[in-house]
């Protein structure tokens, strides 16, 4: 069962862009705001601020056509996998290798009402023809830990493969809660060791991940990595709130994505972006359990992190601990810019809007550094909703590098409980503001 949130349609005279149709039509470019002259609030930055230049292509022009043919059709059970409760992981083997290797384009079953138990397998391009993965009953991941020693954090995992479908309303199952029990997050005895990630497509272009429930992942459920053109829609995913790292969506090094029409709660990050990738969006989300949605983090251990060109747009945010959220580590360096969050509802949620550039996700405080990545150009339109904190807009901004080009317009959010008095707050340091519109809560000096 997948939810479709409400459309809202926008109605703006600059450029046009076509969404899906369930989205409705858009007048306006999805990082290209109308001109305005707002009034400015400037804070902790002691120069005269700019408006931002933003690149006018056409960012997610994305089509995938990959199918030209009727398939072949090849069966797990063909290749002996049994659905009896034992490992048919050389099944699927044989299965993937033979459908891979077909000069005409193929489409590997996964028969349903089955449930068929793998350890991690690699499913390898580069593939002669288009190939598609029709999973309609349930694959479930083995629990053995030491299945997993040789395989350098995944399970399933996608390399090479070009022109790839998986699809077919069924169940991919990572089996995790021996992992969390075993998390250093959840036993602060045990020392910190990866786990394995459920689903990886690497280096997949043209891509098609749709209409399927992921979940309990061993840690993060669905992780794209070097991939061009992908289109990932109608998913369900699902894990315990408490579930440690096991994050819905990841996008690493990625470019030209399309996540629509998803359903997603965690116990970490909705969806997950990280350096390297630019031109991501994301529409239609409803986010919760979770972490909410989030860019970064970027720039641990003084890397060089870069993030350009992301849409989250027409999404509802449940319960979660945070909203929409960049963060970054100090003593980083690149940037994150051209971001844009609009059309977003928050029930009951933690730090509904959050920009961190001194994020510190480690037992020992953090130094102080001067280098940072530097974070601009991001445009929040439409927000409402009620925040479970006292500070429902927060921007801790570097003092070296603050935040530039930060623009609010008709953003209302109120604090959770309606009896309170007092209303949200905001905490702005080292940012660069405009308004349009009414934005509460407002930042004061």
């Amino acid at each position: 069962m997948f939810l479709k949130p409400h459309c809202l349609p926008l109605f703006i005279t600059l450029f046009s862009l076509s969404l899906s149709s369930c989205l409705g039509s858009y007048r306006e470019h999805p990082l290209h705001p109308k001109p305005y002259h707002p009034y400015f609030h400037t804070f902790g930055v002691s120069n005269k601020p700019n408006y931002p230049t933003l690149n006018s292509a056409d960012l997610f022009n994305n089509n995938i056509e990959i199918r030209t043919s009727a398939p072949k059709i090849v069966n797990v059970d063909a290749f002996g996998a049994k659905a009896n409760g034992r490992d048919d992981s050389q099944a699927f083997k044989k299965a993937w290798k033979y459908a891979c290797s077909s000069s005409q384009q193929a489409t590997l079953v996964v028969p349903k009402k089955k449930v068929y138990h793998l350890k991690p397998i690699d499913f390898s391009g580069p593939c002669k023809s288009a190939i598609s993965l029709n999973i309609q009953g349930t694959i479930k991941a083995t629990v053995n830990h030491s299945d997993y020693e040789r395989y350098e954090g995944r399970w399933l995992y996608f390399d090479k493969v070009q022109n790839l479908r998986v699809e077919g309303g069924g169940i991919i199952n990572g089996n995790g809660r021996t992992w969390w029990e075993n998390s250093c997050k959840i036993n602060k005895a045990l020392p910190c060791k990866e786990a394995p990630t459920a689903v990886t497509f690497n280096e997949c272009n043209n891509l098609i991940v749709a209409s399927l429930l992921i979940k309990n992942a061993q840690q993060m459920h669905l992780s794209f990595r070097k991939c061009v053109n992908v289109k990932a829609f109608n998913l369900l995913v699902k894990a315990p709130g408490h579930s440690p790292n096991t994050d819905g969506i990841h996008v690493t090094e990625t470019q030209n994505i399309n996540i629509n029409n998803c359903v997603i709660g965690t116990g970490d990050d909705c969806i997950s972006i990280v350096s390297g990738s630019k031109n991501v969006r994301a529409t239609g989300i409803t986010c919760g359990p979770g972490h909410g949605i989030s860019i970064g983090s970027l720039g641990a251990r003084k890397s060089a992190a870069y993030v350009s060109n992301v849409l989250v747009n027409n999404t509802i945010l449940s319960g979660t601990t945070n909203g929409v959220r960049i963060k970054t580590w100090q003593g980083g360096s690149g940037y994150a810019r051209n971001i844009r969050f609009q059309n977003i509802v928050m029930y009951n949620v933690s730090n509904p809007i959050i920009i961190d550039q001194n994020y510190c996700d480690q037992q020992k405080p953090c130094p102080k550094q001067v280098s940072a990545v530097r974070v601009s150009n991001v445009f929040y339109k439409n927000i409402r909703g009620t925040s479970a904190s006292r500070v429902a807009m927060k921007f801790d901004c570097s003092k070296s590098f603050p935040c530039r080009g930060i623009f609010l317009q008709d953003v209302a959010l109120r604090p959770q409980e309606e009896e309170q008095e007092d209303i949200a707050k905001a905490s702005c340091a080292n940012v660069r503001l405009s308004y349009r519109g009414n934005v509460s809560p407002p930042c004061s000096s």
